[in-house]
């Protein structure tokens, strides 16, 4: 079932309280807010926030880039929006804008147990190319390290 959303549009510093609530309901370790405003200036990252048609936050995503390389930081959805497109489309934006960015190669990290968020990266070329053993408390998981080059989107 999709949702249909306003917009993906760059992230806003008042987006960022709901932006922390959707991180602390979405993850055992959420980042804490100031990271979030810190990385709104950073001139690496860049981050979009997906908003529903009433204006609310329900989603975002957090790409950081260095030279042809992209790293996936962060990507949430509000739980009560989960199984409805809004983590693919704002993967599919981040995908893009990469590639209009010369990025030859994106990476993220995925709990193994996440079942769900391993389809979706799948299902947009994304490959497992290594581990990080013990990379996530609350609980104690490996991250799996995937990989996605730019012709997997051809």
């Amino acid at each position: 079932m999709t949702t249909p959303l306003l917009a993906i549009r760059p992230t806003k510093a008042d987006d960022v309280p709901a932006m922390a609530s959707i991180e602390a309901l979405a993850f055992s370790d959420p980042w804490p807010s100031r990271s979030f405003h810190e990385l709104l200036v950073h001139p690496f990252s860049r981050m979009m926030t997906a908003v529903d048609a009433s204006g609310g936050v329900v989603g975002y995503c957090i790409m950081l880039q260095a030279a042809d390389e992209a790293e996936i930081a962060n990507i949430a959805t509000a739980p009560g929006m989960r199984r409805r497109g809004v983590g693919a489309r704002l993967l599919d934006d981040a995908i893009a804008a990469g590639t209009d960015a010369g990025v030859a190669a994106m990476f993220l990290e995925v709990r193994e147990s996440n079942a769900a968020a391993r389809a979706l990266y799948s299902s947009r070329g994304f490959a497992a190319v290594g581990r990080r053993r013990g990379y996530y408390r609350h609980p104690v998981e490996d991250a799996l390290v995937l990989r996605r080059d730019a012709m997997a989107s051809e």
